[in-house]
């Protein structure tokens, strides 16, 4: 199922949001079965911003329980292939040609998979950048309203709509901090290669990696490998993160005020526990249970406030490389195809595939996908990537 809502627009200037994000009058279901018949009052800051701005919403598409599985196979209203391979529902609504803009929630790296993936190009902004008021909540700390088009000057046009200061919430950065990001677009002139992160993709992606070093260099950008141990240790400490904060999050989800609630039980304690085993898929479940772990007593502090900690030291790492270099070049995935049997045989791959995209998650730095790789820039670097992308666009025609 690509649509959980379409809508029948009058204007040619659309977009798609995948259903991470709230809109009224239609439904917000997070994929989840405990959402299934939600329906907000209001909706995401950045469907009102583009609304405003002349953009109609096509429609919703479908979404991975909560969003924090590859590309969507965990949604209770049934995953989408195309033939044996996984497709993201929002990266089919662009291929197929319905729409060229989508907004969607990237909270562990789907949404960067999917574009390099289907040869899109995506932007996680820089966190704070974009307002994140009106989305579904996962793991708040990575959690950031991203764009997919089909160019990079399609989400630099998206990007200069949806950015902006948000009194709604509070990690809005300021007008001005802002209004410099979008102002700024300095020449991406040396970019690093990670060899951490080289290892274990397959000879596809590994040709389309030295295939964007060609054009790199044609264009005049010097690349270099470099060895790094330090920043491999983001999936690690991102898993953790985002499992206790995801516990966390969905500790609301309890069939009282709003959500499924189950039919049979005896007392309150019987009623969230059967609302929340009938409604929630086993891979959610088993990410909040091991969040909890993470955050009892006996876990905490050699755990969760370690992994806060090898956070910071991943933020250092990243300013140590960007104090010589203007961006960082690493894979989005380790294949370019997921299939059904893939998926079905290891139900936990997102956690392990997420290697590539917890750098940029962790830290809260801007990531682009673009020819079907990634780069990672500093903090508010957003558009100076997006015109490198640009480039590498215009060095393949």
């Amino acid at each position: 199922m690509k649509y959980t809502v379409k809508n029948t627009p009058t204007s040619s200037k659309t977009f798609v949001v995948e259903d991470m994000l709230l809109t009224k009058n239609s439904k917000t279901s997070a994929g989840s079965k405990m959402l299934e018949n939600y329906e907000s009052l209001f909706e995401a800051e950045v469907i009102t911003r583009l609304s405003q701005a002349g953009y109609e919403l096509l429609g919703k598409t479908n979404v991975g329980e909560f969003g924090i599985d590859l590309m969507g196979e965990t949604s209770y209203f049934g995953a989408e292939y195309d033939g044996d391979k996984l497709v993201s529902a929002l990266a089919l609504a662009i291929k197929d040609g319905d729409t060229s803009i989508g907004l969607s929630l990237d909270t562990n790296g789907a949404t960067r998979r999917a574009s390099a993936q289907a040869g899109l190009v995506s932007i996680k902004p820089t966190y704070g950048t974009v307002s994140r008021y009106g989305v579904i909540a996962a793991a708040c700390s990575g959690d950031t309203v991203s764009i997919t088009a089909n160019s990079a000057e399609k989400c630099k046009e998206v990007l200069s709509v949806i950015a902006g200061h948000d009194d709604k919430d509070g990690t809005s950065l300021s007008c001005e901090v802002i209004a410099d990001m979008l102002a700024s677009n300095s020449q991406v002139k040396k970019v690093a290669v990670l060899s951490s992160f080289l290892t274990s993709i397959n000879a596809e992606v590994k040709a389309k990696m030295d295939e964007t070093i060609d054009k790199l260099k044609a264009n005049g950008v010097e690349v270099e490998v470099i060895d790094d141990s330090i920043i491999e240790k983001s999936s690690i400490a991102w898993n953790v993160l985002m499992s206790a904060e995801l516990c966390n999050n969905v500790s609301r989800y309890d069939g009282v005020k709003y959500g499924y609630r189950a039919q049979n039980f005896n007392g309150i304690d019987e009623l969230y526990t059967n609302s929340r085993t009938e409604s929630f898929g086993f891979m959610l479940k088993s990410t909040i249970l091991f969040g909890s772990e993470t955050l009892s007593t006996a876990n905490y502090m050699k755990v969760y406030d370690k992994c806060l900690r090898t956070r910071r030291v991943i933020v250092e790492e990243f300013a140590k490389i960007f104090s010589s270099f203007d961006a960082v070049l690493i894979p989005a995935c380790s294949s370019f195809a997921y299939t059904k049997q893939e998926v079905e045989n290891d139900i936990y791959k997102a956690f392990t595939e997420n290697f590539y995209t917890a750098p940029a998650s962790i830290t809260g730095l801007p990531a682009v996908v673009a020819n079907g790789v990634q780069f990672v820039g500093k903090a508010f670097s957003d558009i100076s990537l997006l015109s490198l992308a640009t480039s590498i666009e215009k060095e393949g025609k």
